[in-house]
């Protein structure tokens, strides 16, 4: 991961300042980096050990962190990880320009590779982001999309940078099919499984650790499972009160949603989806020769459900 961080900030360079300014505040503003570690531990466990898996961990970093760029302008947000976001400190125009200058950069990259395979893989699995990302906005306030519905929307918005990470490395060490496809599963079903347990702590977290404010994705109209679970398991009253907040975006009545939420059983529900999501990780990963990055990625599917921030 220093070798990876070293790629990204050689590669921040820029002759326009701003754009360097921009990228390294969000760069540096921490994160937990599982797309690139999901790429190496893949390389890993496959034995390769070439220079170009720190490149291509850069990459899914790049690509990564231009969707955070751009979400947050989006969703209007002004925290993440604790620290404002590039918008509310640099505004929406340089986050959005600065968040395709991340792109643009991440596609020069790619050809370092010189495999168009890797680069058919990285360039579809932007474009599914960017359409799970206008599938979500589509999604903004309507209390009556089904669990499916949600799932195919973080299954492209989240998880497909997750299975191309683990998907490349995969390529990287010349795997077969069937190891490739497995580190594909593998990728899938952790990115699944975080981003359910992400919505999970918007209603069960605690602010401070999360580094955001609870209830942001009630504010924004978004209908997670968590809601989706409470209104399908709740009372006629308490099924529209959801779908009320869920409909105007108010917070007003968040400490009820959030009682609601938890008297429905929903979170036990919605970790119980993730949990199978992450047995589903870690069956992929028993594919994979044996050793220490094998065990590592068994075992962060297995902390994924215990983590809090």
């Amino acid at each position: 991961m220093r070798e990876v961080d070293a790629v990204i900030t050689q590669r921040l360079t820029s002759g326009v300042p701003l754009v360097g300014q921009v990228s390294r505040y969000i760069i540096g503003a921490g994160g937990k980096r599982l797309r690139p570690a999901l790429l190496l531990l893949t390389c890993g466990a496959l034995g390769y050990r070439e220079a170009q898996r720190f490149n291509l961990a850069a990459v899914v970093e790049f690509i990564h962190t231009a969707t955070l760029l751009h979400d947050d302008v989006v969703d209007g947000s002004a925290l993440r990880r604790g620290n404002a976001t590039a918008n509310e400190t640099f505004g929406n125009p340089a986050s959005v320009l600065v968040g395709d200058f991340l792109y643009s950069r991440a596609f020069q990259m790619m050809v370092d590779a010189k495999d168009l395979r890797i680069m058919e893989v990285l360039a579809d699995a932007t474009n599914v982001i960017a359409e799970g990302e206008v599938q979500q906005l589509m999604n903004m306030h309507d209390a009556t999309l089904d669990s499916a519905g949600y799932l195919h929307v973080i299954r492209s918005k989240t998880a497909k940078l997750f299975e191309a990470s683990a998907r490349v490395g995969a390529i990287l060490a010349g795997a077969s099919p069937a190891l490739e496809q497995a580190c594909a599963d593998y990728g899938q079903a952790l990115g699944t499984a975080f981003q359910v347990i992400d919505d999970v702590l918007d209603y069960a977290g605690d602010s401070e650790k999360m580094g955001k404010n609870l209830g942001d994705d009630l504010r924004e109209g978004k209908t997670t499972l968590p809601l989706i679970c409470a209104m399908q398991r709740g009372t006629a009253e308490q099924k529209a009160l959801i779908s009320g907040a869920i409909e105007t975006g108010a917070v007003d009545l968040l400490d009820q949603i959030v009682a609601i939420v938890r008297e429905t059983g929903a979170l036990t529900y919605s970790r119980d989806a993730a949990a199978a999501e992450a047995q589903r990780a870690i069956d992929a990963a028993g594919q994979l020769p044996g050793g220490p990055h094998t065990d590592c990625l068994v075992h962060l599917a297995s902390q994924l459900l215990e983590r809090n921030s």
